[in-house]
């Protein structure tokens, strides 16, 4: 029984190690902020838009992941900042309703610029990012824009040993892996949006696998490319209401392709619900109450229908959002939606 005890847990130290050395942190929130998938969206809304959240997963299961970060992206271009084609009046304007679709023009061109800080704890694994993020927006016709975004900086990961344990004493298995392993990190993203439609593609750690902590050549040089594929769709529902399908789906080499599922129902400017499922993993309800033209909150739990529910409770994740140097009063995103 001990060698069989033995087995798993290394068995499961070695899955951890390979899966998590690979994959970024996951959010049931990617549309209240897509900045943290695609460098593209930097600079797509009118103000200075940021964001901090934290993501607590799998409650009750001891070293389960938790995600802080704290993001930020701004417009950069007096056209688009002071008096482009899709200005606002004073007081800000619904973009749920019908008649903000029928006026909707393209916004100027403009280049946007984001930083984002990350960090995520799973087990004895600690991860750490810093990137900054460039885009450009190009009017492409009337009522679209297409932007092209890049982001890079550096990861690092770092692996506590010590609060590693085995029922074998030093057993060489641990020595295997660094403490700690830091690399540059690069991604790219396109985003093509309007009034009622975004669809977006990007792609993550373009320069390898930064995150390998084995010692092996193998490990070190092997690729951890991760891929996103982003759609929604506004439909009217009425003057001042508007439903919002969404789609993302990722793809990991060496992992099945994840899909989620979202919907989400807005009344006005102020206030919205939705619910989404992640395909073998989880469902998901969530809220968000837009406060005032400075301070937006929202909020998502997720209910577990993978392998993982037998021992796990849901996760959690709050997102507060500061709209900085909103001149126009906007209550929330116009174009982000």
């Amino acid at each position: 029984m001990r060698h069989r005890t033995t087995g798993l847990i290394l068995l499961a130290l070695c899955i951890t190690v390979h899966v998590y050395s690979q994959q970024k942190p996951q959010y049931t929130q990617y549309l209240f902020n897509s900045f943290l998938i695609n460098p593209a969206v930097a600079g797509i809304e009118r103000y200075v838009d940021v964001k901090a959240g934290v993501r607590s997963q799998w409650q009750e299961v001891e070293g389960a992941p938790q995600t802080l970060y704290l993001s930020g992206n701004m417009p950069i271009g007096n056209n688009h900042i002071q008096d482009g084609a899709n200005s606002f009046p004073e007081g800000g304007y619904n973009p749920y309703s019908r008649g903000y679709s029928h006026r909707y023009r393209a916004s100027e061109p403009h280049h946007g610029l984001g930083v984002i800080l990350q960090y995520d704890r799973t087990g004895q694994f600690r991860r750490t990012d810093a990137q900054l993020g460039y885009a450009y927006h190009l009017r492409i016709a009337e009522t679209i824009n297409l932007s092209a975004g890049i982001n890079g900086g550096i990861s690092q990961v770092r692996f506590d040993a010590s609060g590693a344990t085995t029922e074998t004493p030093g057993d060489p298995i641990l020595g295997q892996y660094a403490e700690s392993r830091t690399s540059p990190d690069l991604g790219i993203g396109l985003w093509l949006y309007g009034a009622r439609f975004f669809l977006g593609v990007s792609a993550q750690q373009l320069v390898g696998n930064p995150l390998a902590l084995s010692g092996s050549v193998a490990s070190r040089d092997a690729p951890a490319q991760q891929f996103y594929l982003m759609a929604g769709y506004k439909v009217h529902l009425g003057d001042d209401m508007a439903v919002v399908p969404s789609v993302l789906f990722k793809s990991l080499a060496g992992l099945p392709m994840v899909g989620d599922y979202n919907v989400k129902l807005a009344f006005r400017d102020r206030l919205w619900v939705g619910g989404g499922y992640r395909n073998h993993e989880s469902f998901s309800a969530m809220a968000g109450f837009n406060i005032s033209s400075l301070l937006n909150l929202s909020y998502s739990y997720d209910f577990n229908t993978g392998p993982v529910r037998t021992l796990a409770h849901g996760s959690h994740e709050i997102v507060l959002g500061l709209l900085l140097n909103n001149r126009f009063k906007v209550y929330c995103p116009q174009i982000l939606f």
